[in-house]
């Protein structure tokens, strides 16, 4: 099954119908987040590089034609125009790594309208996960205030894809590694880990399996100390690494419990062996907030590993992200619907210092001590430029974490930067609406997919 398939089955109808109707102009469609979740003070912008391969890769082939009338219940011959239908089109985006804010597009395509619509579903699904997780993570580098972080999250994801996402999406806002041996490869992310439990309970004792464990691994290791009793675990460990002489890059890892207190005595009995260099690391249901509080009771706690609450965004698992039409050959297009109103035309997002963002007009001039965010990252179906590296995401997006507001940064009851609305932007929004309005009145106009005119006769409103 390629990729191609893996859309809703009413892209396809949409599609199908455009292709009869010789409908081909270029359509752009607007990719964007309503609101953002609570507890969210900023988003990170994630998923452009795979959506960027995925749209390099789109073409519909014999076996998705079959895929796809099968779907539809209808003959191979119906759904022969889709063959060979490919993306052809330009995106304007978003870098991955930068913040982005309620109602400020991800990213735009623009292309034949059968094409634009085609790919809309698949686009939802990278971008949407991704921004989610990566926000979730970039909380956690926030809470732990210059500590290391891991990803833990692999065997807790909705599937192991998404783990791989989860970890090239926490290395790209700053976590130090993670325990996916697969994303490690792939991304270059250090690997991180320790043992389990049941390694522990395969052996006589907590000693025996200690040792075992050293003699297998000659450089630094990790004892998982909270089996059975953590103080006498960590007693335990702190023995067995005195006398195999190791310390320094070596670690224990506190997994359940109390674990501010825990770390206290640890410290506090570790420093007693001359163990000073031997690193404590914590982990077990840690989020943002655990982190936060431990940081904030200076629990001496070296690394964080973090897994099923960031690698799922557990507190806010979607957003509300829409794919619109805004515009059609050459026309602003908008929808009206209730709580779901948007706004006509290609945007820009111009970013001023703190994050005073101005939503305008593509064509628009940037505001003075403005820059705008969207860059064009495809033109006629391929890549303007090779593909981006997690340095470069992570530098963009330390940057604008240092620019953002601090009740922006806060873990607790977080105050978002809004952005404001440009006056170009406005008074096209305001001659849209009152010509859908005034058609509406007269019941001299048809719906398309997103509540606008698709009227092709129709001249452009002017611009502002």
């Amino acid at each position: 099954m390629s990729q191609v398939t893996s859309t809703d089955l009413y892209e396809v109808t949409m599609v199908l119908s455009y292709l009869r109707e010789d409908m081909r102009a270029p359509a752009t469609f607007s990719l964007f987040v309503r609101d953002l979740p609570p507890g969210r003070g900023f988003l990170v912008a994630a998923g452009l590089e795979p959506a960027l391969d995925y749209l390099s890769r789109f073409l519909v082939g014999r076996s998705d034609v079959r895929e796809f009338a099968e779907a539809l219940r209808r003959p191979v011959e119906d759904v022969e125009p889709l063959h060979g239908l490919s993306f052809d089109g330009q995106v304007r985006a978003v870098p991955e790594g930068r913040l982005v804010l309620a109602g400020e597009p991800l990213l735009e395509v623009t292309a034949p309208v059968p094409q634009a619509q085609l790919v809309e579903t698949y686009l939802l699904s990278l971008v949407c996960h991704q921004t989610a997780v990566a926000s979730k993570a970039a909380r956690c580098v926030l809470a732990a205030a210059g500590r290391p972080l891991v990803d833990f999250s692999l065997r807790r994801n909705h599937g192991p894809e998404a783990g791989l996402q989860a970890a090239r999406l926490c290395a790209l806002v700053g976590f130090a590694g993670t325990s996916n041996v697969a994303a490690a490869a792939r991304y270059g992310i250090p690997a991180s880990g320790t043992m389990a439990h049941s390694y522990i309970g395969t052996f006589a004792s907590e000693e025996d399996a200690f040792r075992a464990f050293a003699r297998t691994h000659p450089g630094p290791v990790t004892f998982l100390v909270d089996t059975y009793d953590t103080d006498r675990g960590v007693a335990t460990a702190a023995r067995v690494l005195s006398d195999l002489g190791r310390g320094p890059g070596c670690g224990i890892r506190l997994d359940s419990g109390d674990l501010g207190a825990l770390a206290r005595r640890a410290r506090t009995a570790l420093d007693a062996a001359g163990l000073r260099d031997v690193q404590i690391i914590a982990s077990g249901g840690l989020d943002e907030y655990a982190v936060a509080a431990l940081v904030r009771d200076g629990a001496p706690i070296d690394v964080f590993a973090v897994g099923t609450k960031v690698g799922t965004a557990a507190d806010a698992p979607y957003l509300d992200t829409a794919y619109k039409l805004v515009e059609y050959d050459g026309r602003p297009v908008m929808k009206l619907s209730s709580a779901k109103v948007t706004a006509p035309a290609p945007k820009q997002v111009f970013r001023g210092p703190g994050l005073r963002d101005v939503i305008g007009l593509a064509n628009e001039e940037p505001p003075e001590d403005t820059e705008p965010l969207l860059r064009t990252v495809m033109r006629g179906g391929l890549r303007t430029d090779p593909p981006d590296t997690l340095a470069s995401a992570r530098a963009r997006f330390e940057a604008d974490v240092a620019a953002l507001p601090e009740e922006a940064r806060r873990i607790e009851s977080p105050m978002p930067p809004v952005p404001v609305v440009s006056t170009r932007l406005s008074a096209l929004t305001t001659v849209v609406r009152h010509r859908i309005e005034a058609r509406t009145r007269a019941g001299r106009y048809h719906r398309g997919h997103s509540g606008g005119c698709v009227r092709r006769s129709e001249p452009a409103p002017p611009l502002g």
